[in-house]
């Protein structure tokens, strides 16, 4: 076949599928999570919980992933909750990046359950893309226990969309020629990066379909929908990038959120926990060595509003205190202390190099100084672990680092964490 070949590979309900194929081939369970109505949840905190991964019987049941446990468990009274076992996923992560690696030197890693794999001149090796696909699909679920599916065709966003269409455990081809047939007929909403808002717009100009949102005038979806009208107007018509990215991209921002224990009533409470989240995000930009001039908190109210609201500093930080008197302050703009929030997000974007600093005539604090005492307790925490020194002001909160800093979680898939290799190897058996 001429041109290029991509596919894109992505876990069926992987938190459920590797915690279920853990418990089967490992620890020798009889029952499969995946075949009953199940999903991954911390189910010690029904309020804080969220539905991470589901089952298919569980999406039968109406669940649905990032809901609350306890609606889920009020759909589905029988439905059992396993916990997530980060460790577990990053380990399950690492081998399916390496098997793509030994069907194709370049493997571009979206997420932790997707990747994308230029198959472009395997034919001779491995047969017709179709073939290949069920052959690598096949392999993948032989050796390491779980399905998943494959989408073909000749860039990153037609292989992707090819790989949403019906699953589990399914190969499927999106070319150019079969946009018609296979992509057109859709609601609007299933375009990649096409929300449920801009959903909405578009039905408002009669476009409800991608096949409409294909045929449309571009001009008019850019004056409508500004920059993004014409990148959905590309997309509809198939057009994405055909070439992998081997390489992890540098990331573009950082942030942390944390549903609380309780309603969050007083400033005094808000600031505790955006102060916890501050210290997460501002310790993982230090470990990269990045700074970020644009900080935003996300505040979702116990009715499930979400508001954000950002500013611009003066000079890009990752100093904790200077990220810490941003959120508050922005927390005093856009909460009224009388709307209860059971969620707080904190995020940095607009990022620099973090060793460098502009600095004014006019800063009041010794920001100089703070860095160096910040990377300090970077210092301890990593040794020791993260509660081994906190901040008074968190002495008698619940959020003393809001959503924890767990190693895995932190510091990313796609980086290796050379002081884990040996542990995790030990307790889920070797890479090869």
């Amino acid at each position: 076949m001429a041109g290029r070949v991509i596919f894109h590979i992505d876990v069926n309900s992987a938190f459920l599928s590797w915690t279920a194929a853990y418990r089967c081939l490992v620890l020798g369970e009889k029952t499969d999570l995946r075949e009953i109505p199940s999903v991954i949840a911390g189910h010690q905190n029904i309020r804080t919980s969220i539905v991470l991964a589901k089952s298919i019987p569980a999406k039968r049941c109406g669940v649905k992933t990032g809901e609350p446990l306890g609606m889920a468990r009020d759909k589905c009274p029988d439905l059992v909750v396993a916990e997530p076992d980060y460790d577990l996923y990053v380990s399950a992560s690492q081998k399916l990046i390496a098997l793509l690696r030994e069907v194709s030197p370049v493997v571009e890693q979206y997420s932790i359950d997707e990747a994308w794999v230029d198959m472009t001149g395997t034919e001779r090796l491995y047969g017709p893309p179709v073939l290949a696909a069920n052959w690598l699909k096949g392999r993948i679920r032989r050796e390491l226990g779980f399905t998943v599916n494959i989408g073909i065709s000749c860039n990153k966003l037609l292989a992707k969309m090819a790989g949403d269409f019906e699953k589990p455990d399914k190969v499927h081809t999106l070319f150019p020629d079969e946009l018609e047939a296979k992509l057109w007929p859709l609601p609007t909403q299933e375009l990649f990066m096409l929300g449920a808002a801009t959903a909405r717009k578009l039905r408002r100009f009669g476009i409800d379909t991608i096949g409409a949102l294909a045929n449309a005038d571009p001009v008019f979806l850019t004056k409508a929908l500004g920059k993004q009208g014409q990148m959905l107007w590309q997309y509809a018509n198939g057009r994405g990038e055909a070439f992998l990215q081997a390489q992890p991209a540098a990331n573009k921002g950082y942030g942390n959120a944390v549903t609380t224990s309780r309603d969050v009533t007083d400033r005094a409470y808000a600031c505790q926990v955006l102060l916890s989240l501050c210290e997460t995000v501002g310790m993982r930009l230090r470990r990269d060595g990045q700074a970020g001039s644009c900080v935003t908190i996300q505040l979702r109210t116990s009715e499930f509003e979400t508001w954000s609201h950002q500013m611009r500093l003066a000079s890009a930080t990752n100093v904790t205190g200077e990220l810490y008197q941003a959120a508050c302050s922005l927390l005093d703009q856009a909460w009224d202390r009388k709307t209860p929030l059971r969620q707080l997000g904190v995020s940095v974007t607009q990022l620099a190099d973090g060793t460098l600093r502009q600095y004014s005539l006019f800063d009041a604090a010794d920001y100089a100084r703070q860095e160096k005492l910040d990377t300090a307790v970077d210092a301890l925490r990593e040794k020791f672990g993260e509660g081994a020194l906190f901040r008074a002001a968190l002495l008698h909160s619940d959020e003393r680092m809001a959503g924890g800093l767990h190693k895995k979680r932190r510091t990313g898939i796609t980086k290796p964490i050379e002081d884990e290799a040996a542990r995790i190897r030990k307790k889920y058996g070797n890479d090869d």
